[in-house]
């Protein structure tokens, strides 16, 4: 290395270890620095979901409606999902889409479980399944919760057969999430369009 070379290296890493030292100086004690992932274990948006260590139980009392579409997930039984993270917290949506929101957002709080409502079941409210081992039926001719193109899961692969329509897919709980993310720009634009035209008829005398 030329000499002038190293002084301009050495100098200018002299200066931002300096610059780097008086704002940590700056600061208060709370306010160190911390990598992000420390920032979210402790300011993510989990700490506003539920602790539950039985979510489960009693589901729908204590997760009744959809908190990032307000939908009522009863009411949505065959398409509703349910996330348990690491840290006992639980995120229960409506759908596919909405539970792909929560996952988006949670991203240093990984799943340890997510259940998604067997479409294919029997009964008016369908109850829950391991979504990582349900068949999700992915049909463009059919409209689903939250998004154009439906993505229900099914517990049992020929009942997922059996609904999949002529340009439908089957595919596993990954593939799905992809698709759901694919789809939630489109799907976005158009729930915004459909709630505004809602919002202004409402506000009609």
């Amino acid at each position: 290395m030329k000499r002038r070379d190293f002084l301009i290296t050495t100098s200018t890493g002299m200066v931002l270890a300096a610059t780097g030292a008086r704002a940590e100086m700056a600061m208060a004690p709370g306010e160190m620095p911390v990598t992000p992932m420390q920032w979210t274990d402790e300011n993510g948006l989990t700490r506003f979901l539920k602790v539950d260590t039985n979510p489960l139980e009693n589901e729908f009392e204590k997760f009744p409606r959809c908190p990032y579409c307000g939908m009522m997930r009863q009411m949505y039984s065959f398409s509703r999902h349910l996330v348990v993270y690491a840290n006992d917290t639980v995120d229960g949506t409506c759908s596919l889409h909405c539970a792909a929101i929560s996952l988006s957002l949670n991203m240093d709080q990984g799943p340890v479980k997510i259940y998604a409502g067997d479409a294919g079941a029997e009964g008016e409210v369908k109850p829950l399944a391991d979504a990582l081992e349900m068949s999700y039926v992915i049909d463009p001719d059919k409209p689903g919760t939250m998004t154009a193109v439906s993505k229900f899961a099914y517990a049992d692969a020929e009942k997922a057969k059996a609904a999949a329509g002529a340009n439908a897919k089957i595919v596993g709980f990954d593939e799905a999430l992809t698709l759901a993310y694919a789809d939630m720009a489109k799907d976005t634009i158009n729930i915004r369009k459909r709630r505004a035209e809602k919002r202004a008829a409402m506000a009609k005398p």
